[in-house]
């Protein structure tokens, strides 16, 4: 038995109040009636070890504190060391009364097949033993060695991390890189598949094990339309609507922003009502959240800045803070990830909340003088 409940909008409005002036207006966005800060912390990186498991049970702890209530995972990430992560750590916030769990946006991955702790022996003989052999997945369900979205698969994988997050409900699940699949299958197929997928997961809403789901992409949604891996967000969408109708719970995206990869809001590769735009406002339009994952792009984006990039972002001390400032401040994106398990990261970069977002004209500047 998990942590009962989900986020909330009581919730999460009680949590933003809760933060105070010290918060700048703008930090926190409404989206389905809950406020999400504008910067989510992330769980990718890091040894598969007990210190990084508590590095990331007192990150996760302190952001919280400062005003994040956004925490995002994936069964994968360290061999589903962070999610148990995230699960103590929310545990531990809800046991001591410094956070309720209806404050707090959780978001989690399936797709990746994730090994047990740590990478084993043999992984053909743990692939077969712990996931074809119990029926599973079967081997045409495998992908590149590594990537599974079938419903018996989705249906185990979710089950397995509501256990490692000691949560009831998750309030996001994605599908994480769909866009895998299209390396050995068909696009008819992967549609086929995409819509069982969202079969199960609209299922799964309906039984109360999750709230909303979406997809998580790498390269997907950035990519030229002729590109083998490219994913239409309309034609994705409307997977979700042959299953779900109107009132289908697909409501979130999240993809790659940064500085060095503006592609969601530079490129112009989707389409919508007619018009080619770029992904974030194609996300806007059909009423999708928008998530940046890789805001800092694992450290590479927040350091060495040209001082003219700080000309056209002002009000912050660090390149790591500047290079958030771009992410969170796009037009109509909802939450800038930051993979955060150092103390020290998580203070510097949750100061960015005091400042406001930056205008427009601004981020083009920006990105102007740092290409």
């Amino acid at each position: 038995m998990g942590l009962p409940g989900h986020a909330t909008p009581d919730g999460t409005d009680r949590y933003r109040r809760r933060m105070g002036a010290r918060i700048a207006e703008g930090h926190f966005r409404l989206f389905d009636g809950l406020w999400l800060s504008s910067m989510g912390l992330g769980t990718y990186l890091g040894d598969e070890d007990a210190r990084t498991d508590q590095q990331y049970h007192e990150a996760i702890t302190r952001a919280v504190g400062l005003g994040c209530n956004v925490v995002d995972s994936a069964i994968n990430y360290r061999h589903q060391r962070s999610e148990r992560a995230v699960g103590e750590a929310l545990g531990s916030l809800v046991r001591s009364g410094r956070a309720a769990r209806d404050e707090i946006v959780v978001s989690t991955k399936g797709g990746f097949v994730p090994f047990d702790g740590a990478y084993p022996e043999d992984p053909r003989a743990y692939l077969q033993e712990t996931f074809i052999r119990p029926g599973i997945m079967r081997p045409g369900d495998l992908v590149a060695g590594c990537h599974c979205m079938a419903p018996t698969y989705l249906r185990h994988q979710l089950e397995r991390s509501r256990q490692n997050l000691g949560l009831d409900c998750v309030d996001i699940y994605y599908i994480h890189n769909p866009e895998t699949q299209l390396q050995e299958v068909s696009r008819e197929q992967f549609h086929h598949r995409l819509r069982e997928a969202f079969r199960a997961l609209e299922d799964a809403v309906a039984r109360g094990l999750i709230r909303m789901y979406g997809t998580a992409t790498w390269n997907g949604y950035r990519q030229p339309p002729t590109a083998r891996d490219y994913l239409s967000l309309s034609e994705v969408l409307a997977r979700a609507c042959e299953v779900g109708g109107p009132g289908h719970h697909f409501r979130v995206i999240q993809l790659p922003l940064n500085l060095g990869m503006p592609e969601a809001l530079a490129r112009t590769n989707q389409r919508v009502d007619g018009d080619w735009v770029p992904v974030v406002e194609a996300a806007s339009r059909l009423g999708i959240l928008t998530v940046a994952s890789a805001s800092i792009l694992q450290g590479q984006a927040a350091h060495h800045l040209p001082p003219s990039v700080g000309e056209a972002l002002r009000g912050l001390a660090t390149d790591a803070q500047r290079a958030i400032q771009f992410v969170r401040s796009t037009p109509g994106l909802g939450v800038a990830l930051v993979g955060m398990k150092q103390i020290a990261h998580v203070e510097e970069n949750l100061a960015t909340a005091g400042v406001p977002p930056a205008r427009p004209e601004d981020l083009q500047r920006a990105l102007g003088r740092y290409g």
